[in-house]
This record gives C-alpha cells, structure tokens and sequence, in this order.
C-alpha cells in the first residue's frame, strides 16, 4: 500500500475517533428534553461516551485497517515502533496525519456544537485535564499513573490481539472493546486520553489551560506505549517459523 493512501487513511480515521468520541461527550452525555414542566435526561452518559470512543476504532479498524493499520494515535504508532511491528522511517508522517485528524474533527464539531446558543468552551470541550479541570478532581500524579497504566494496557490488548499467533479477524473487536473498558476506568480521573492526537485537537480550541496541560497528555500514553512494546515481546516471544 502507498504511503499517501495510508496517511490519508490515518487522518480519516483518527478524524472519526475524536469526532465520534468527543462529539459523544460534548453533544449527547447530557441531553435534557421536557416532558410537560419536568426534564429529563436523556444523554449517554460515561457508559455511552466510552462505548462511543471503542466504537470508532472498532469500526475504523474494519474499514481502514487493511490500509494504514488503523493506528489512530501516535502512542499506538509508537508502541508498534518499539514493538517491531511498525517502521520508525513512517513514524512522523503517521503522527501528523493523526493529529490534522483529529484536528479537523474537532473543528467540525465545534461548527456543530455552536449551533446551540447555550454551547461554550467554558465546559472543556472534552479537552482533557487534571486537578480542578479533571472530572473527577483527581491530581496531576493520579492522573499521570492512570494514562500510563491505561495506555500500556490498550498498547498490550493491541500488540496480543494483533500478534500472527492469536485467533484471526477478532482483533478489531477486542481493540474496540478495550478502549471501551479503558474508557469506563479513565474518564472520571482525566476525561481520558491514551492518545494524544485526540487530547491536542480540543486543546486547541480551548486553548489557556487545556494547551498548559496538554503535556501529560503527549508523554504519559507514550511511555506507557513504549513500557508495552518493550515487555510484549518479552512475554510472547517471537512466532514459531516452523509452526
């Protein structure tokens, strides 16, 4: 496959990921109707939200996976790099297509949400954030530990799920299914990340503390990335040439 189809298959994809995942939390967590004098909630919630964030990369890793791989992140680009399943040489045209993806998805949900007068950037943006700006009030170190931890273990599922020696086919659903998980552990402490793609694309329109904190955002899921590229190998150990 040419490299430009699988850049432009990466900046598709992860466009989807941020606008599918947070246009889950800015336009449908909370959505109160009226029924006579009384509203009612009818948002996802954080159990929708995470199942919307796993939905777009199970989706996409059908559709575009055959082509760029469907990395999405460049945490996950990464990883595979030190894994041994991805050429470094490919590495920083993976990453710019991942982030002007999740850029312009964000830019077209923000043209969305502001169709609603009482939208503002005020409310994050599904930017996220530690301390006073994590959902949960959880610190910067909590919030540091968990995208780590988090990441290694997506990076983990991605690694063994992929692997020539597991089950053929499945792996799009359990990817999709562990970034649901991920995502049900993670909101609450940083709104989540594990990739830092999507964290910079609605840092960008919030800017001020969303852009102070977007470090976290880029070195947690990549070290985390890195830990399970390195410790995957050494616990699955190479495939079998003669099986």
């Amino acid at each position: 496959m040419k490299t430009k189809n699988a850049l432009l298959a990466e900046f598709f994809g992860t466009f989807w990921l941020t606008f599918g995942g947070c246009g889950s939390a800015v336009l449908a967590a909370k959505f109160l109707a009226t029924e006579g004098a009384t509203p009612i909630n009818l948002g996802i919630g954080l159990a929708g939200v995470s199942l919307a964030f796993g939905l777009t990369v199970l989706t996409m890793a059908f559709a575009i996976g055959h082509i760029s791989g469907c990395h999405l992140n460049p945490a996950v680009s990464v990883g595979l790099v030190v894994g041994g399943r991805f050429k470094a040489s490919q590495l920083p045209g993976y990453i710019i297509s991942q982030v002007l993806g999740a850029v312009a998805g964000s830019a077209v949900l923000y043209v969305i949400a502001c169709g609603n007068s009482g939208f503002s950037l005020a409310g994050g943006f599904a930017s996220n954030g530690y301390g006073t700006h994590s959902p949960g009030g959880y610190t910067m170190v909590a919030g540091l530990v968990a995208e780590v931890v988090l990441t290694f273990f997506f990076l983990l599922i991605i690694l063994g799920a992929t692997d020539s020696r597991a089950p053929q086919g499945f792996a799009p659903i359990a990817i999709g299914l562990g970034l649901t998980l991920i995502h049900l552990i993670g909101i609450p402490v940083t709104n989540l990340s594990v990739n830092p793609a999507r964290s910079t694309g609605p840092a960008l329109f919030v800017g001020g503390w969303a852009l102070q904190q977007l470090w976290l955002f880029w070195l947690a899921p990549i070290v985390g990335a890195i830990l399970a590229g390195i410790i995957y190998p050494l616990m699955a150990g190479r495939p079998d040439k003669s099986a």
